[in-house]
């Protein structure tokens, strides 16, 4: 677990009940073996393949990338839909992506 998740679950205060949807929420979200691998796999065989086949290779882990993404988003909307209004709020503003202008989103 990163020190991201672990700061988004202390500041969550969940409560007893709602640890076991934490726990399926951070197994769903993170990333997996297979995806790294696709991805290191992908990126070795780019250099060695003919343009056609780079573009279906790049075109089936933009696929699998796709189907692993509606996966996790189901795990956070099923994990988001279990927390309260004031919980919600801690969970949208500490899972924002940082700005581009390099500042803390703290």
């Amino acid at each position: 677990m990163t020190a991201d998740l672990i700061r988004l679950h202390d500041d969550l205060r969940l409560s007893d009940g709602q640890e076991a949807d934490w726990k399926a929420y951070t197994l769903a979200v993170a990333p997996s073996q297979d995806l790294l691998a696709r991805h290191r796999a992908t990126s070795e065989l780019l250099p060695l393949v003919p343009t056609p086949r780079r573009i279906a290779l790049i075109e089936a882990t933009m696929a699998q990338d796709n189907l692993d993404f509606k996966r996790q988003s189901a795990a956070v909307n099923a994990f988001y839909g279990k927390l309260t209004p004031d919980q919600q709020k801690v969970f949208d503003r500490e899972t924002l992506p940082p700005s581009d202008a390099g500042g803390d989103r703290r």
